[in-house]
């Protein structure tokens, strides 16, 4: 049964979420039970994450229902439950009213989530969905671009959280398009701003790396950091006590003025 240790105050302000997916994407690239992604969300969970993240995609390419259940049944840190908005995915969060609730924008040809939810052209209907899962205790966030006409919107419909796309970021980076990357990343900064400015909380993720995590994580205002593919295949080398050590010393840093 998990507690909600969400709100429990980390050195330097600065949670990690641990995305488990791409366990699942392994386990079923061959239809087997393992390696079981439900394992390595309770060996995050005792490495020190300070929740669990999952993507039920509506394909489920990776993680399954069954794998929802278990880990709403085994985690005692808040597992965040990513989704699309959808009836049916509405349901299944209903169902379980997992601690927190990030809705996402889903494609079914992407090979990952490509940029953030579109909410002010949908601001009614996604003011409409989000409402009886707040009502249901859940802590809805919005995985959106560092856009203010976006997070204008999500603090509209009475989203409390935002997390946003880092993905840009860190494409840029690895591509050696350093202009680019650095306008991105002050892009991020301003908007993490903004959006705590208006009362959001701000959360940030999406393909970072040792590489590009510590300028986001020096942004004060963010709080949660959601890490997954990196430190999945970081942990084929090291394991996942090790890669998340180490991507915690790096956030830390970050926070302190040591990156």
């Amino acid at each position: 049964m998990q507690t909600d240790t969400a709100k429990t105050a980390r050195p330097g302000g600065l949670r990690l979420g641990v995305n488990i997916d791409h366990v699942a994407t392994v386990r079923n690239a061959r239809g087997s039970a393992y390696p079981d992604p439900v394992r390595a969300a309770l060996l995050a969970e005792a490495s020190g994450a300070d929740g669990i993240t999952a993507h039920l995609r509506e394909d489920r390419r990776h993680i399954g229902d069954g794998d929802i259940e278990r880990l709403m049944d085994s985690l005692t840190v808040p597992l965040n439950f990513e989704m699309a908005a959808t009836p049916e995915m509405q349901a299944i969060a209903l169902r379980h009213t997992p601690h927190a609730v990030c809705l996402v924008p889903e494609k079914r040809e992407e090979r990952t989530t490509e940029g953030g939810l579109e909410v002010a052209r949908e601001e009614n209907r996604l003011a409409h969905f989000i409402a009886p899962l707040r009502e249901a205790g859940c802590r809805v966030s919005i995985f959106i671009a560092a856009d203010a006409r976006q997070i204008e919107a999500a603090a509209r419909i009475g989203a409390p959280v935002v997390e946003l796309h880092t993905g840009a970021y860190c494409d840029f980076h690895a591509e050696g398009r350093l202009a680019e990357r650095d306008a991105e990343l002050a892009r991020l900064a301003e908007m993490a701003a903004f959006a705590h400015s208006l009362g959001l909380e701000v959360h940030a993720g999406h393909g970072l790396t040792y590489d590009t995590v510590q300028p986001v994580a020096a942004f004060p205002q963010v709080i949660e950091l959601n890490i997954g593919h990196f430190l999945i295949g970081e942990a084929i080398f090291v394991g996942l006590e090790t890669a998340m050590a180490e991507m915690r010393r790096l956030m830390l840093a970050a926070r302190a003025g040591k990156g």
